[in-house]
């Protein structure tokens, strides 16, 4: 891609951002991680919990800021039942147990916090590490590209009935409720035979879900894992993730908005770890091609690699790609920022490089930042092609090194600081907490 300096690019900011907030990544002059995100959680006293959740809820229930919760083992809500929290309740997942919450597919989870008073999903330790406790799953009947409608969930949920852990149907704009202002900390449990569980799972979710406003940190499996269906998620918050950061697969059909993901090459599990894991199916065998697959529309993304030393940690293996981008996966970013990868964009080396799969993989307006390296297919070295292609004037990326305290400064915001540079910040001020 074509080199540029700071100045010129600052010029070019200030041209291109004179009726806009900013020009790429995350955007807007009000902090939106203010107040309600937390980047050293581990320094938060919760309380301890006055009231338990366990087995199977099957009654409409409602959570409240007044009590503690602690989920014991894996618990379900089931049988059409709406499970409701109001701002500000804190919920631990209990270690010894591992516990987790579900919302059964047919089942609704109203977790509407606000912005001053967020929803909290924490580890019930004292100490708290990531892995704790499980995570928060929420099934759905929206479609699937699995040769059958409905899927179960692999990941050794403790339930008796199978109806339980199934997702998948045929209801694209299927409603599982909403998830706004809430906080998941430490998650990702460890199992023996099906690995680590996640920190949110989207499983057959539909497009009507409100899906806003998210923070998942120190998580030990992926922050993120969608799974099907067909969802909106925006203001997201991926925030040192053991692995990936946003995984997507089973013919997901997403739109990620104005998020974050923020990475560290010293927070890492046994598996390469990215920011965002687009697959179609990785069980292609049970791939069915007449119905959709996986596609991710990203807008506004800021994708960081936090680094004391970026040359050192590359050259001892601790970086990898930001963005891995599967066989059939349709995928198109737009006003984004990458930086700090090794390289910043992996294809799969089944993709091959013609007109059809780059009308269906798209960057335009991305910012690639202080990457080793643009866009490659896996083990192949030679990206020419790739870089003639994504290097034309008419894809508007560019590409440049540099410290993201200057990086992510936009030369027209002289009332207020800039939302990249604010996001900097925060992220600097917790490397202590790796």
């Amino acid at each position: 891609m074509k080199k540029i300096n700071l100045t010129t690019l600052l010029v070019i900011f200030a041209l291109s951002t004179i009726s806009a907030q900013q020009e790429k990544g995350v955007t807007g002059y009000e902090n939106w991680l203010n107040p309600w995100t937390e980047f050293k959680p581990n320094k938060t006293e919760y309380g301890k919990p006055t009231q338990i959740l366990s087995g199977t809820i099957t009654k409409d229930t409602k959570l409240n800021k007044r009590d503690t919760y602690l989920l014991v083992g894996d618990v379900f809500v089931t049988d059409s039942t709406t499970l409701k929290i109001e701002p500000g309740t804190v919920i631990l997942g209990d270690f010894k147990s591992k516990g987790s919450l579900t919302i059964s597919n047919g089942s609704t989870i109203i977790a509407e916090g606000e912005s001053t008073d967020p929803i909290i999903f924490t580890s019930s330790q004292s100490v708290k590490q990531p892995g704790d406790w499980g995570g928060l799953f929420i099934l759905g009947d929206a479609p699937t590209n699995n040769i059958k409608n409905e899927s179960t969930l692999n990941y050794g949920l403790a339930s008796a009935d199978v109806r339980h852990i199934s997702y998948g149907g045929d209801n694209a704009e299927s409603n599982s409720g909403i998830l706004q202002y809430v906080r998941i900390e430490y998650a990702g449990k460890r199992t023996k035979e099906y690995g680590y569980f996640n920190g949110l799972t989207l499983a057959g979710v539909g497009s009507e879900t409100i899906l806003d406003n998210v923070m998942v940190s120190f998580c030990e499996g992926n922050s993120f894992s969608i799974l099907g269906g067909a969802v909106s998620l925006d203001k997201f918050v991926s925030y040192k993730s053991s692995a990936n950061d946003y995984k997507l697969n089973y013919g997901a059909q997403c739109v990620l908005t104005n998020s974050l993901a923020i990475k560290s090459p010293y927070v890492s599990g046994q598996g390469t770890s990215r920011c965002i894991y687009a697959l179609n199916n990785d069980e292609p065998g049970k791939t069915v091609f007449d119905k959709n697959q996986t596609l991710v529309q990203a807008n506004n993304l800021t994708l960081i690699n936090l680094s004391n030393d970026l040359d050192y940690d590359i050259q001892i293996g601790l970086v990898n790609e930001a963005i891995y981008i599967g066989e059939n996966v349709t995928f198109k970013i737009h006003e984004s920022v990458i930086s700090g990868f090794k390289p910043a964009v992996i294809f799969d080396n089944n993709i091959t490089i013609n007109s059809e799969s780059l009308d269906r993989i798209e960057f335009t307006s991305t910012y690639f930042n202080n990457c080793i390296g643009n866009i490659f297919i896996e083990g192949n070295s030679n990206n020419e092609d790739l870089e003639n292609w994504y290097g034309s004037r008419a894809f508007n990326n560019v590409y440049s090194k540099g410290p993201d305290s200057e990086t992510f400064i936009d030369a027209t915001s002289t009332k207020r600081p800039d939302f990249r540079l604010i996001i900097n910040k925060i992220a600097a001020s917790s490397t202590n907490d790796d």
